[in-house]
């Protein structure tokens, strides 16, 4: 009898330390693709002189979009209600996923010297971004699209002014309606957008 209760006592502590070391389900890690040369002006001589030098900030974003969550919203039954996929993140929050694109992205096509830290020399003009959206929209269950919205602000440095300040916005169907295809989408659609901005920039600048 005592051999009996000692085996059972063993198989149930074997059986509890199976579930304690389950395995977890992969988690999933996205990053940005790599940036693309779209416009029209590219990849400037280097013997071309920079017209301005240019500060870009940090992307400033709302509290729930500062980590690096892939969110989701069901407009379908509770738009107002934010999800997040359990198992598929970025490798970084997308405010700065999107300012490390939108600064390659204007050092590859346009003239202008780019700088990170305000404390390497001084500027001539100042990025400030602000990320409002970066998310993916279920119309149905199947069927989805994302969103992204960003407002950029230009500022004179000297004079510390609003030289000038524009909304940008753009949607982009998913393939797929999950985690995949909300980074497929929202890549897509920030590289469209990012275009938007370098262009919009580009004849804002007043030439040196």
């Amino acid at each position: 009898m005592k051999q009996m209760l000692l085996l059972i006592v063993i198989l149930l502590f074997l059986t509890g330390c199976s579930v304690l070391h389950k395995p977890q389900s992969a988690i999933s890690t996205y990053a940005f693709g790599m940036p693309h040369l779209s416009l029209t002006e590219q990849v400037p001589n280097q013997s071309q002189l920079h017209r301005r030098s240019l500060l870009i900030n940090e992307a400033a974003a709302p509290a729930w979009l500062d980590s690096t969550a892939i969110h989701y919203r069901l407009l379908y039954d509770n738009p107002a209600q934010s999800y997040a996929y359990a198992n598929s993140r970025w490798i970084a929050a997308p405010a700065t996923l999107l300012t490390q694109q939108i600064r390659n992205r204007i050092v590859t096509n346009t003239p202008e010297q780019v700088l990170k830290d305000s404390g390497t020399a001084k500027a001539d003009y100042v990025l400030q971004i602000e990320l409002d959206e970066f998310t993916q929209l279920f119309d149905t269950t199947d069927s989805s699209h994302v969103v992204v919205s960003l407002r950029v602000s230009l500022i004179e440095r000297n004079s510390r002014k609003l030289f000038a300040q524009k909304d940008f916005s753009t949607i982009e169907s998913s393939p797929s309606a999950d985690a995949a295809g909300a980074v497929f989408a929202l890549n897509s659609a920030s590289d469209k957008l990012i275009n938007e901005l370098v262009s919009w920039l580009t004849v804002k600048l007043p030439p040196a």
